[in-house]
């Protein structure tokens, strides 16, 4: 598995692939989102196909968001998620953050695992609509 920074196109493409995400995304949704922060967009890469991703951008000079990730069905169980927030931790580290923050939803119990397993903290809980779609706030201190 390689593990290396992306394109915004790249990361389309792995988005495309996992069918949880409520809507795609697009170079240009991409680009609107992240306007000129300091951003982090990697891939996970297995036999030369595109199985993960992981976008991030600073939220402050203190702290980084990982505001969107995940792996295609054909990169699970191959502990593709765990390298990239590896890696992104290593390059949010590098750069000087001092912590890193996520949200994500009851409905992705197996991101919920892996923050919990990497000692990232719940600091909030947003209800909104399903008790699935409760939106769960992390962070972690680097």
């Amino acid at each position: 598995m390689q593990i290396r920074e992306a394109s915004l196109a790249e990361a389309v493409t792995v988005l495309a692939a996992i069918s949880e995400f409520a809507h795609s995304e697009s170079v240009a949704s991409l680009e609107a989102r992240l306007g000129d922060k300091p951003r982090s967009v990697l891939v996970a890469e297995v036999a030369g196909e595109l199985v993960g991703v992981k976008i991030g951008y600073a939220k402050s000079d203190t702290e980084f968001y990982s505001w969107l990730g995940g792996v295609a069905p054909q990169g699970r169980g191959q502990g593709v998620a765990q390298a990239l927030l590896e890696a992104q931790e290593a390059w949010v580290k590098a750069q000087g953050y001092q912590t890193l923050s996520v949200k994500s939803r009851n409905r992705f119990a197996a991101m919920l695992r892996l923050l919990l397993r990497n000692q990232y903290q719940i600091v909030d809980l947003e209800k909104k609509d399903g008790v699935e779609d409760y939106r769960l706030y992390f962070t972690k201190r680097l």
